[in-house]
């Protein structure tokens, strides 16, 4: 951006978005939602997503656009390339920026080569993270080399940091939401088994327990199965 960014209008947009995030329904729309707001927050940015690393498999999460999911798949290919570095930085940069694919590129030689020919003509990659944990990283693209300014990477720094949160906040509801989920199955599951079986609330369990060990099945499962059918496996 030749004027820089407007950072009084940014502020305000900013908020807004963190309210919008905060408001989201569930994990995937919380992640919809930021990476949307990239691509109509940061200046240059044609298109966004967020990878996770389990292990080396790569996962991409809310990409705004196939090429994103391009993108992801080849550094995981290569094993090299910016996003790929940042989700996977346990310490140290948690800002890679590839200023002009258009030149050559020594950190990321092969990733860099076939991207410029995917379309990509610059790119910016921002670990997500608070405090106390690390969750990937958000990547933004644009066809256009020299796109991102420093200006934009502080954009983008201030966009990552109120996503990480988001995205930890709704990840955590919705491991309380399956918790809480799990234990109402639990006692519905005892329930039946202490109104057939006469069995105190602690043997109920205690029965579920044992059969979820000795045949090495959630006890989630196990209860599932006993409110469907009212036993533990099928007649034959």
């Amino acid at each position: 951006m030749e004027d820089g960014v407007d950072w009084a209008r940014f502020g305000k947009q900013m908020a807004s978005m963190a309210r919008d995030l905060l408001a989201q329904s569930s994990v995937d729309d919380t992640l919809e939602r930021i990476t949307a707001s990239a691509t109509e927050l940061v200046e240059g940015c044609d298109a966004a997503g967020i990878l996770i690393l389990h292990g080396s498999r790569v996962e991409t999460l809310a990409p705004t656009h196939q090429l994103v999911v391009d993108s992801d798949e080849l550094q995981a290919r290569k094993g090299e390339g910016p996003c790929f570095d940042a989700a996977r930085s346990l310490g140290g940069e948690r800002v890679f920026r590839i200023y002009d694919f258009t030149r050559e590129q020594p950190r990321w030689p092969s990733y860099a080569a076939e991207a410029r020919a995917m379309g990509i003509g610059s790119m910016m990659g921002f670990l997500l993270f608070t405090e106390d944990e690390e969750l990937g990283a958000l990547n933004l693209y644009s066809a256009r080399p020299g796109a991102f300014t420093e200006d934009d990477e502080t954009a983008g720094v201030l966009l990552a940091s109120h996503a990480a949160v988001a995205f930890s906040s709704a990840r955590t509801h919705a491991q309380m939401e399956r918790a809480l989920s799990t234990r109402h199955t639990i006692g519905e599951a005892m329930g039946i088994l202490m109104g057939r079986h006469r069995l105190t609330e602690e043997e109920a369990f205690g029965v579920l327990r044992r059969y979820s060990q000795e045949n090495n099945i959630k006890l989630r499962d196990v209860a599932d199965r006993i409110r469907a059918q009212g036993q533990f496996a099928a007649e034959p």
